[in-house]
């Protein structure tokens, strides 16, 4: 499987109780409930990723090794030490007791993140 592609976002649910529970401020998260064109790029070089989250005008870059500790740009802007890992055809990590697992499913790509009880959900489609 190749995550290589870019995916704009369908949907997102819960994204006010994660982001709330992870600290970001009120403002940007009326901001970030607006935002319809979050575009996700994926580069896939065996395994090596890099991930482009473009949000509005704010761009979180990271990339990261399978099986290699690296340092991880969170939502709040902070980085955070994580090894990421290949389960099955799934990309997971566990950064600051959130864990967070990557799927692709034919052109749709789902990003959930766990914190305690709070799933946040996002689907996007390939573009």
């Amino acid at each position: 499987m190749n995550f290589t592609g870019k995916y704009q976002l369908q949907s997102q649910e819960n994204f006010e109780a994660f982001v709330k529970a992870v600290g970001l401020p009120d403002d940007v998260i009326q901001k970030g409930k607006d935002v319809k064109g979050v575009i996700t790029e994926i580069v896939q070089n065996g395994k090596h990723f890099k991930f482009i989250i473009s949000t509005g005008p704010k761009v979180t870059k990271n990339e990261f090794t399978l099986g290699q500790e690296c340092e991880l740009e969170t939502m709040t802007g902070d980085k955070a030490k994580a090894v990421v890992t290949m389960e099955g055809d799934k990309l997971v990590t566990t950064f600051k007791n959130i864990r967070s697992v990557t799927e692709l499913n034919g052109d749709i790509l789902t990003s959930t993140m766990t914190l305690g009880d709070i799933v946040f959900k996002r689907i996007s489609k390939r573009i």
